[in-house]
C-alpha cells in the first residue's frame, strides 16, 4: 500500500479495517485504565482524529486541536490525560500497522 491509495480508499474500502484497529486499541487501553477516561478520550478526542499513512513512516494519527479541552464530563488531571492519550494513540497506530499488514 502507498499513502495515495490509503487516502483515496480509507473511508470506502478500508473502513472495516480502520474500525477494527480502533476497536482493538480501545480494548487494549480500556483493560489498563479507568473506563470512564478511556471512553471520554474515545468519544470526544479520537472521534475527530484522522489516520494517515506515510510511505516511509507508516501510520500516524492526527489529533484535533486542544484534545484536553475537548474532554467533558470526565474529571482528570491534564498530566494523567496526556499519558493515557499518548498510550491510546500509540495503540491505535500499532493496531493500524497490524491490521493493514494482514
Amino acid at each position: 500500500m502507498d499513502s495515495e491509495t490509503f487516502e483515496e480508499r480509507k473511508y470506502v474500502d478500508f473502513l472495516p479495517k480502520l474500525q477494527q484497529a480502533y476497536r482493538n486499541a480501545f480494548n487494549r487501553v480500556n483493560e489498563r485504565y479507568d473506563s470512564t477516561l478511556v471512553h471520554g478520550i474515545d468519544q470526544q478526542v479520537l472521534d475527530e482524529s484522522e489516520p494517515f499513512y506515510d510511505d516511509e513512516g507508516g501510520f500516524r494519527l492526527e489529533l484535533p486541536d486542544d484534545p484536553y479541552d475537548r474532554l467533558t464530563d470526565v474529571v482528570v488531571e491534564e498530566e494523567r490525560f496526556e499519558a493515557v492519550l499518548e498510550e491510546y494513540v500509540a495503540a491505535v497506530e500499532t493496531e493500524l500497522e497490524r491490521v493493514f499488514d494482514d
